[in-house]
This record gives structure tokens, sequence and C-alpha cells, in this order.
């Protein structure tokens, strides 16, 4: 059966030998690929090779633009922080003057209620002090004479006088109480903020400017001047001498 197995191969051997031999011999055949497909084949390896280069060349570029990217986004988040601290010292500033224009109201308003207390009886003051002056007149008609006499017919006026003289005194120091009070600027430099001169006169045994006379007290009320002092007043140099 070995012989029979190895027998068989050889005929097929040489059959086919034989038939190699009796057949003419054919002209070769070249196996040539086609344009696309070897076009497709040959620049692989060349792409291959070009996108290693390309790769190691774009590691750099990536790098460089993730770093333009880094500060491009560093810029802008300064940009935003300046533009945020711009903001915030201008609404601070705002805020400054806000409080300040506050304050300042309510200074000028606490002032404005204490002028509107302190003057709310102006008008009632200047219409009192016509009363006040008639008091004053009143007590300067009776001669100082009378006043110092011991005879017994003077005595009713003399009580009188007191009685005047105390009802007056408790008037003023009600009226003072009030802000409301009178001045006699006799014997003082003349002042045209706070008297007013009704006449001039030389005196050479005075002093030059001043007030001589008070025809007429002055009132102030809380400091300010409700109504001058009406006053003679020394002059004894001439303008212009």
């Amino acid at each position: 059966m070995l012989r029979q197995t190895l027998s068989t191969p050889s005929r097929a051997i040489g059959s086919s030998l034989r038939l190699a031999v009796q057949r003419p011999l054919a002209r070769p055949q070249v196996f040539r690929a086609p344009i696309a497909a070897s076009r497709a084949i040959a620049p692989r390896s060349a792409r291959w090779y070009s996108d290693n280069a390309d790769s190691k060349d774009a590691k750099p570029a990536e790098g460089d633009a993730a770093k333009t990217e880094v500060q491009d986004a560093e810029s802008a988040l300064k940009k935003q922080l300046e533009a945020k601290d711009a903001e915030a010292r201008d609404w601070k500033d705002k805020y400054l003057r806000a409080v300040a224009d506050f304050r300042n109201l309510q200074d000028r308003t606490a002032r404005d209620m204490k002028s509107a207390r302190d003057f709310a009886i102006q008008k009632f003051a200047k219409d009192l002090v016509d009363s006040v002056d008639n008091f004053d007149r009143a007590l300067n008609m009776v001669p100082e004479a009378k006043l110092a006499s011991t005879e017994q017919s003077e005595q009713d006026l003399i009580n009188l006088y007191d009685g005047l003289k105390m009802t007056e005194n408790i008037l003023m120091q009600t009226l003072k109480n009030h802000g409301l009070e009178r001045y006699d600027p006799h014997g003082e430099k003349f002042n045209p903020n706070e008297h007013e001169a009704t006449f001039m006169t030389p005196m050479a045994d005075k002093e030059d400017n001043v007030v001589i006379h008070t025809q007429q007290k002055g009132f102030r009320l809380n400091g300010r001047i409700l109504r001058p002092a009406k006053v003679g007043v020394v002059k004894n140099k001439v303008e212009g001498a």
C-alpha cells in the first residue's frame, strides 16, 4: 500500500511534465496592477512617513495654539477684572457722594428746623416790641425827682411806677426766655449792622463815632437783629478834611 501511495503522485507529476513538453511555450505574462490601485497603494507608505513628520511638527504648533488660547483667556479675564474694578470704584464714588449729600441734607434740614423754631415768633415779636416800647416810654415819663420824694402825695405815683417796673421786668424776662432780648447801645461804638443813626453831632469831649443818645432801643431775636436801635452818634471828624 505504501508503494501505491507514493506511485500515484509520481505518476501525476510525470504526466504533467509530459504535457508541458508537448505543449509549445506560451509567452510569459507580466502582471500589471491597475494604475488607480498602484497609486492608492504606493502613496500609502509615503503618506505614512509624511504623517509622522507632520505629527512631529504639529505637536509644537498645537502647544503654541494652546498657549495662545491660555494667554487670550488670561487677557480677557484681566480686562473683565479691570472693568469690574472700575465699576466698583464708580459705585463706591457714587455711594460716598450719596452719603455726603444725605448728610448735608440732614444738616441743612436740622438748620432749617432750628431756624424755623427760633424765628417762628418773629412776626409776633415785631408786633410785641411796640407794646414794650410803650412800657418804657411810660416809665421814662416819671421824673426822677418825684421818685426820690418822700411826700405822701407822691407815694401813689411811686407805687404805680414800681408796679409798672416790676411788670416790665417780668415781661422782659419772659421774652428773653423765648429768644427776644432788648439792648441799649448807649456809650458803645456805632455799629451799622446793629444801630441806625438818626443824627450825628460833634462833641469835643467825646470820642468820635460813639453813641451818645438812644432814641429807641433795639431788639434781637435769637442773636439776629429784629429791630436796630435808633441812636445819635458823635461825629468830630469831617470826611475829606
